[in-house]
């Protein structure tokens, strides 16, 4: 199991200061206990007795027992696509890659909605919703696509919503019109880039309100993110799977509709009879 599996399965029989500690590194994985044990105690608001104490009770010497085999699982998952092929390769199930693949992304699908907080998830689609903010959304090499997705879409329901270009040069002016009170979706999966990083710490440092999808193993601009989901993205691949991302922003993408129906529904109408005065689209036979 992964440490983050570990602390979900002692959870119970923790003490109140061990549980605020473990949600604490659970809500900030794995970054959270890569930092020195006094860091990690200050940012828990618990002592440094408490972090030895559930090191210990996970079945770790102590807290350098525990970084060491995070760091080693943090290692294994920033793997090149070459390496997470060659295991994958070895010892998957002697069935057809169709349903080994799918066993995958349902397990990932499953796994991915039951650690999203509701909450969570309706503020972020509340904050989308809120006229008065815009929203920008960005992603790295792979994770573009999903943002192009989501303005796509976005752009229908509601106005003041800007898609940051993959072009480094692009970003300066995208920052400049960005200010406090308005939203950054960012998308950022293994291996993690750092223009995503240094796109979503100025975002910050100008008062936006970060909204980051990551992978389980969490991208550095968490440390920098109010908001940070995690989906499951291992697949027998060379690639990792972003339908679970997907899912994510297709739903998101129906909560904000929903919260705005009434200004989304006009819009839509409008959006309509341009498409048909331009004959955008064909008729079928």
């Amino acid at each position: 199991m992964t440490i983050e599996e570990q602390i979900r399965a002692a959870f119970d029989g923790l003490t109140r200061a061990e549980r605020q500690l473990a949600s604490h590194i659970q809500r900030n994985y794995p970054v959270a206990a890569l930092g020195s044990i006094t860091a990690l105690a200050r940012a828990a608001e618990v002592s440094s007795p408490t972090v030895v104490r559930l090191a210990q009770k996970l079945g770790y010497k102590g807290y350098p027992d525990l970084q060491s085999s995070l760091r080693a699982e943090v290692e294994e998952r920033l793997i090149s696509p070459l390496a997470k092929h060659d295991r994958w390769a070895g010892g998957v199930p002697d069935t057809h890659v169709l349903n080994r693949f799918a066993d995958a992304v349902l397990g990932n699908l499953q796994a991915t909605l039951a650690q999203i907080d509701h909450a969570e998830f309706d503020a972020v689609a509340a904050l989308m919703a809120d006229p008065g903010r815009r929203v920008f959304a960005m992603g790295g090499r792979i994770t573009h696509a999903m943002a192009v997705y989501f303005v796509t879409h976005m752009k229908v329901i509601r106005p003041g919503v800007t898609l940051i270009s993959d072009m480094s040069n692009a970003w300066p002016p995208a920052l400049l019109d960005m200010g406090p009170g308005d939203i950054l979706l960012a998308f950022d999966i293994r291996r993690y880039e750092n223009a995503v990083l240094q796109v979503v710490e100025m975002a910050a440092e100008q008062g936006a309100e970060v909204v980051l999808i990551t992978d389980p193993w969490v991208s550095p601009a968490a440390a920098h993110a109010r908001y940070r989901f995690s989906a499951q993205v291992e697949v027998p691949s060379g690639w990792d799977s972003t339908v679970a991302i997907q899912v994510l922003v297709e739903t998101l993408l129906a909560s904000v509709q929903g919260l705005t129906w009434d200004s989304t529904q006009t819009r839509m109408k409008r959006l309509e009879e341009l498409y048909a005065r331009s004959r955008f689209f064909r008729r079928g036979k």
